[in-house]
């Protein structure tokens, strides 16, 4: 079902970005085509919810949504997404590394 929780009043862009060039992320959603993406069918996924990927450039969307290209190295696909579609993995709150433990180094070899 789609998210409902429409943000339309919100205004990104009026705060820096929340991501960097060539920092690296994972998509906290499925990811569809929705008709942008050349060469694939409109419903066909294009990322998977966990899928590891570099911010390659920032954008914005009616001057409103910063939109985010992320390279997703196992799909070669890439996107456009909203921040709200991803997490940082370069940036990890430390309570967050605290929780995943010795998962950290195997999260930092994924450079």
């Amino acid at each position: 079902m789609a998210d409902i929780n429409r943000d339309d009043d919100v205004i990104e862009v009026a705060q820096p970005p929340r991501f960097a060039m060539g920092e690296r992320v994972i998509s906290r959603t499925v990811i569809r085509n929705d008709g942008t993406y050349n060469g694939r069918d409109i419903g066909e996924v294009l990322v998977n919810k966990g899928e590891i990927g570099f911010v390659t450039s920032i954008g914005t969307f009616l001057q409103q949504f910063y939109i985010y290209a992320v390279e997703f190295v196992d799909s070669g696909h890439r996107v456009g997404m909203r921040a709200k579609e991803l997490c940082t993995l370069d940036h990890l709150p430390d309570e967050v590394l605290a929780q995943l433990g010795d998962r950290v180094a195997e999260l930092q070899s994924l450079r």
